[in-house]
């Protein structure tokens, strides 16, 4: 698929088996709930794109966030070292995204933050298929990172659904991959490669809900043999398909929706998911968090990722079970408006 966005102003609907090349928003036929044609103006406001990348492993995790919300792009990035507690974080907020380019190609192109002398950049290369993390802060902080979709094969999870009365909203997400690069930071330096480390990524991007929520969770590990990766959410992508599934030496397996029982003012204590059709059953224990709060009227945000094991069971259709027992990954409690 070339363009996202169709002839008649439409979205492509569905699970896509590859990424479409270009998210021409701009050719989107944006109406209000009434019906009324919405202008440049409107659809510049309302349109919002993030790209998330994750690394996890036994001696490290980390994760770097760039979003464009139009009034302003963010940033995050952090390093959390499990042996010691200790943790690295920055945030980084530029009005209108001053210092800041997003490219609209999911598999092609350059979203990159610049404050001073800061810069997360995270790139995609059509050819090979390849992710890539650059950070660099102004306290010595280096982390180069990136991972291959081509060898071994994976499939990505692509989707596009509905979202609200007027809006709709693309995801493609990857768990389960192996990285490689090096970290420099105040915690230490690390080869990602020799400490067995696994990436998460994930590309999104259209018309949200004005105010919206959700949950999230994610792994990436080996489990026994096989190469796992998880991808669960609740609150933004249910509207006729869900983005829930997770992978098993890069193959893709679909799950029903999914509950997220937890204690919202209380992040820390275990958290429980499970799936409807019976595929995942997971305990989390959380290790520590990464949280922002902003409110500026317009835009206002409540946000916690968490990292920490899961433990408990997958149970693919017609398959083996497979346990997972202790896979380092992710969890969050997103509020925000936007």
């Amino acid at each position: 698929m070339d363009q996202l966005i169709k002839p008649d102003g439409q979205p492509h609907y569905g699970q896509f088996s590859a990424a479409p090349a270009q998210i021409n928003y701009r050719d989107f036929d944006f109406r209000s709930p009434m019906g009324r044609p919405l202008g440049r103006l409107a659809k510049w406001r309302r349109f919002h794109q993030f790209q998330y990348f994750g690394l996890i492993s036994e001696e490290l995790i980390g994760g770097c966030a760039l979003a464009n919300l139009s009034l302003a792009g963010v940033g995050f990035v952090y390093l959390f070292h499990p042996a010691s507690g200790r943790m690295i974080e920055r945030q980084f907020k530029l009005p209108l995204g001053f210092g800041s380019q997003f490219s609209q190609q999911p598999n092609d192109g350059v979203c990159e933050l610049r404050w001073g002398g800061n810069r997360l950049r995270l790139e995609n290369h059509p050819e090979p298929l390849e992710k890539s993390l650059l950070v660099e802060l102004d306290d010595g902080t280096r982390i180069e990172a990136r991972f291959s979709e081509a060898e071994p094969a994976f499939q990505p999870m692509c989707l596009c659904t509905p979202t609200a009365a007027n809006g709709w909203v693309y995801a493609q997400k990857v768990a389960g991959v192996r990285c490689s690069g090096t970290v420099h930071s105040a915690l230490g330096d690390f080869d990602l490669q020799a400490i067995n480390a696994f990436a998460h990524h994930d590309w999104s991007a259209g018309y949200m809900r004005p105010e919206t929520f959700w949950n999230w969770a994610c792994l990436s590990g080996q489990a026994g043999s096989q190469r796992v990766g998880l991808n669960l959410s609740c609150g933004v992508n249910e509207t006729s398909f869900t983005e829930n599934c997770f992978w098993l030496d890069g193959e893709l397996l679909k799950v029903d929706t999914v509950r997220f029982e937890f204690d919202r003012q209380q992040p820390l204590l275990p958290w429980h998911i499970h799936s409807f059709d019976g595929q995942v059953e997971l305990r989390f224990e959380a290790h520590g968090l990464h949280e922002e709060r902003t409110n500026l009227g317009l835009i206002a945000s409540n946000f916690k990722q968490i990292f920490g094991r899961f433990t408990g069971v997958l149970r693919p259709i017609g398959r083996a079970a497979v346990p997972i027992e202790n896979l380092w990954g992710f969890v969050e409690d997103q509020y925000v408006k936007w």
